[in-house]
């Protein structure tokens, strides 16, 4: 990791709520953005913040995730998403949020992330998946997903 990362350093990402981050159970009267969704903008705008101190082998991966999501947006409003780093321990990096729009806070919480090495995860992805073959629990295809 680069030098620089430290607590107080704090991005803001800015995301529409589209059709694609709400729910739908309620019908279309009822559609709004999805806690689901608004857990990944919240990983995305960590791991973007991230990304400027790591090296060109690094990434990040969520490994702690605690939010209260307080109020419903509606499709088509902006919310701001913001996350301010409170604490660097190695390559573990932790987060405060918090997010709203022009009328009210929607969210607030907590998020931690492991910086890691690229190649050494994938190595160890590739391992994971020939146990599951060998032992017959699994494809062999190791995927990953997330931010």
């Amino acid at each position: 990791m680069k030098e620089g990362l430290r607590p107080g350093v704090t991005r803001t990402n800015t995301v529409i709520v589209d059709r694609k981050r709400s729910i739908d159970f309620m019908g279309e009267e009822g559609r709004v953005y999805s806690t689901p969704n608004l857990v990944r903008d919240i990983e995305v705008a960590c791991r973007e913040l991230l990304l400027d101190y790591c090296d060109a082998n690094e990434d990040s991966v969520g490994t702690e995730v605690c939010i209260k999501h307080l109020a419903p947006m509606l499709i088509d409003m902006k919310v701001e998403i913001t996350a301010t780093v409170t604490a660097v321990d190695g390559r573990r990096v932790s987060f405060e949020i918090s997010a709203g729009d022009d009328m009210e806070q929607i969210c607030s919480g907590m998020h931690a992330r492991f910086v890691t090495d690229v190649g050494k995860t994938i190595g160890r992805l590739k391992k994971k998946s020939a146990t599951l073959l060998e032992s017959g629990r699994g494809s062999g295809q190791a995927q990953t997903h997330g931010a």
